[in-house]
């Protein structure tokens, strides 16, 4: 991981994807194929969340956590026209948000708008510094991409790189872009990291409770993008939602083998 020196890098109009073919797959066709069969069985019609957690591995291990996540929308997801969509720093170290100069972000399937308009509120933000490097070899926020292009086509984005930041932080930026039905807040973030396969269990397990239980002190250990969920934490506890466990798998159960596993959890909140 590597440091921001400065915040004056040149905009690009579009980013384009980084990790097609490697976390899914490259191929328009197949890509659309595989994010139908990870969404699964459609949903009746039931209450919106207002935010969800969802995880961010390949599609072969993660993807049907993700697919539950996004499954849970059902059908009220075509009527959100903003995502407010956040997510950890892997290979970028910075104190603070980034949000982009770039005006869509590219995936096999095509471009995802960014909320011009919004972005230009959050910058306004002390926390927020307006940079494309963060954003440009991100697969945290890249992967989410396919399935809101699937569920949410008339909806524009409003992608956030975490670095080093608060809680207050994050939920400052949260509470920002609030905004009423239409919106959707997306955290996401992997569990624990390569334990065997029921210590994990038990960890992570011990993690959603955390979640639900409204605490805002996880760590590294216990999520990758700890920085994003605590924000999300704060914010939906100040305003009172409900929160639900809606899948808690491990890479044991989809796809490798269980000797070192990664943890994955989808998670919604609800207004009461």
């Amino acid at each position: 991981m590597h440091v921001i020196m400065n915040n004056h890098i040149s905009r690009a109009a579009v980013r384009p994807a980084a990790v097609a073919g490697l976390f899914y797959p490259q191929d328009p066709a197949e890509l659309s194929s595989t994010v139908e069969a990870l969404l699964g069985v459609p949903h009746a019609p039931g209450q919106l969340p207002k935010a969800v957690i969802v995880p961010h591995a390949g599609y072969a291990y993660s993807g049907p956590v993700a697919g539950r996540a996004y499954g849970s929308l059902g059908p009220h997801a075509r009527s959100l026209r903003r995502i407010l969509l956040l997510g950890p720093s892997h290979r970028v170290w910075f104190q603070g948000l980034a949000v982009p100069r770039a005006r869509e972000f590219a995936t096999p399937l095509g471009s995802v708008r960014l909320d011009a308009a919004a972005l230009t509120e959050v910058r306004q933000l002390p926390a927020v510094i307006c940079a494309d490097e963060p954003h440009a070899l991100e697969h945290s926020l890249e992967v989410q991409l396919p399935f809101l292009q699937r569920v949410a086509p008339a909806a524009e984005i409003v992608p956030v790189v975490a670095g080093a930041a608060t809680p207050a932080q994050v939920a400052r930026l949260i509470n920002a872009l609030w905004g009423g039905a239409d919106t959707l807040i997306v955290a996401s973030s992997d569990l624990s990291h390569y334990h065997p396969y029921p210590i994990a269990q038990a960890l992570d397990s011990a993690t959603a409770q955390a979640i639900l239980d409204g605490r805002e002190d996880l760590t590294g250990d216990q999520a990758c993008g700890c920085v994003v969920l605590n924000g999300l934490v704060r914010a939906v506890r100040s305003r009172r939602l409900r929160g639900e466990l809606l899948d808690l798998r491990n890479s044991g159960d989809t796809a490798g083998d269980r000797a070192r596993v990664v943890g994955y959890g989808a998670f919604g909140f609800y207004h009461a």
